[in-house]
């Protein structure tokens, strides 16, 4: 099975772990973008802690799920944001206003849409999450 976005594997097996009523998940492969993006969601609270664990094959993470996710998964294409742009991604991504969160990678490191906004940067959208 060819995995050519591991943002996208990593949020399904999330996404398909909080549908069952899971404790914890195994995410893997997993890369830097994996763990920042995962960083930003424990950080609002979405999903608990994370611990990488080897298994002589590249390892896995395991990741322990709180029970408040909605629905989250990565956006493809990975649009490009412009600071007058949020508004209209965020209709387009997110359920009501103030209401979850835009994953964007910018020149100041990933972060929350709010928190770009407030930055007045803008980025290229990662993921979504409510």
């Amino acid at each position: 099975m060819a995995m050519n976005d591991p943002v996208s594997a990593a949020l399904s097996a999330v996404m398909n772990a909080e549908r069952r009523g899971k404790s914890d998940v195994h995410i893997k492969p997993y890369s830097k973008v994996v763990t920042k993006v995962l960083d930003i969601l424990a950080e609002e609270h979405y999903v608990g802690s994370y611990e990488a664990v080897p298994d002589g094959r590249g390892g896995f993470l395991r990741l322990s799920l709180l029970g408040s996710i909605n629905k989250c998964g990565a956006i493809k294409p990975r649009f490009i944001l412009k600071t007058g742009d949020f508004e209209r991604f965020e209709r387009r991504f997110l359920p009501a206003q103030g209401f979850g969160l835009l994953v964007i990678s910018t020149s100041k490191g990933m972060m929350v849409h709010s928190k770009a906004k407030e930055l007045g940067i803008g980025g290229k959208l990662i993921a979504y999450c409510y």
